[in-house]
């Protein structure tokens, strides 16, 4: 049942909403001032207020300000029978759901109350995503050459230098490039990821720069590309190791000058955008080949960060295990399987050519074939070095 509470220091507005509001099916309590209805917040979870903005001790403004200070959450919904479209903008800038004027339209109060509701219902499933996103994205481990890798993550994420990050296949080179974004002034801004090895070469301009309706047969509209939308803030190019020699020419220019030009047009775009780039090949080496430009190379690897792989860290395996354990958990939606001290160190005796990203299957092919712990014959049984 839903759980509204109520602020308002005239008694019989308090009593009338309580009337309607528990007709239809709401569970009311209420406050007789803004003080009283700030404690009550604290100490009990609504899902939405409504609160009178004119009351002595402390006006709605300043319960729904210090209720913001406190991290809570509920949608407060603004009534007052002094109202008018300047405090109804103040309120809604304050972070108030609405304003209702008093005395309030039934239908209209309803209407909001559930909009409202709705709204929470959001706010709280996106907390919910970002925690999973971020558990996720977390970079798990204490050995020192990934304490080396953090140390470097604290250092250079708050510039704005360009990082080239390098390492086996596996190894989490996406992770390091989301912490240095999460850890940069550009957090607040997109982190747009290209995959070069994933896109043929006569199409990667076109998702790098965008394209002109018409400019080939295909273009049948405009298109914004990566940089455009990374415009304010980082772009993530993995496996840069990859890109054709004419897209990287363009890349060059884009970091030298900060513009582009879409395939097809003729006209400059500014862009302010900070690159990450991400490779399992050795550069120098393609350098020599013919493969990549140096130029480039050298634009891009301002900073260099090596990810090791994960047969140079063994002993971050229980670590990873365990956190692999509860991911997939929460994704299967069952009680962490546990893992027996044996088990782990039959797994620490393997190669891992595919490291973490090999770890992490492996973790879950042993979760679904094994019974309630994973035993050391689970993994000599299901698992493969």
């Amino acid at each position: 049942m839903p759980k509204i509470l109520i602020i308002d220091d005239e008694r019989s507005i308090r009593m009338t909403l309580k009337e309607i509001l528990e007709y239809e099916k709401f569970s009311v309590d209420e406050a007789g001032d803004g003080e009283e209805g700030l404690k009550k917040l604290q100490m009990g979870s609504y899902d939405v207020v409504l609160c009178d903005i004119k009351m002595p001790k402390m006006d709605g403004m300043e319960v729904l300000e210090k209720a913001q200070e406190l991290g809570i959450e509920t949608q407060f919904v603004m009534i007052s029978a002094h109202g008018s479209i300047e405090t109804a903008v103040e309120a809604t800038k304050m972070g108030a759901f609405d304003f209702v004027p008093k005395p309030p339209d039934l239908n209209r109060l309803l209407l909001t109350l559930r909009n409202a509701m709705d709204k929470k219902s959001l706010v709280k499933e996106t907390t919910v995503l970002k925690k999973k996103v971020a558990r996720k994205y977390e970079m798990v481990g204490s050995s020192s050459s990934l304490s080396d890798v953090q140390s470097m993550i604290d250092k250079v994420a708050p510039t704005d230098a360009r990082v080239l990050i390098t390492g086996p296949n596996g190894t989490g080179k996406e992770l390091v490039a989301r912490a240095l974004h999460a850890k940069s002034e550009r957090s607040g801004s997109p982190l747009v990821e290209v995959n070069c090895a994933a896109i043929p070469s006569e199409l990667i301009e076109s998702e790098l720069f965008g394209h002109e309706k018409g400019s080939f047969t295909s273009a049948v509209k405009q298109r914004i590309g990566k940089f455009e939308q990374a415009n304010g803030g980082t772009l993530f190019l993995d496996e840069i190791g990859d890109m054709s020699l004419s897209a990287q020419a363009k890349v060059l220019r884009a970091l030298q000058e900060h513009k582009i030009t879409r395939v097809g047009g003729d006209k400059d775009i500014k862009v302010n955008v900070r690159v990450f780039a991400a490779t399992n090949k050795d550069l120098k080496q393609e350098i020599a080949d013919g493969n990549f430009r140096e130029d480039l190379y050298h634009r891009l690897s301002v900073i260099v960060v090596q990810v090791p792989a994960l047969k140079d860290r063994l002993e971050e395996i229980p670590e990873l295990v365990g956190k692999f354990l509860g991911d997939i958990a929460m994704e299967y939606g069952t009680a962490p399987k546990t893992i027996e001290d044996d088990a782990i160190k039959e797994l620490q005796k393997g190669e891992w050519t595919g490291n973490i990203r090999e770890l992490r299957n492996v973790v879950e092919r042993l979760v679904i074939m094994s019974d309630k712990s994973i035993t050391a014959e689970d993994v000599k049984k299901y698992v493969e070095f």
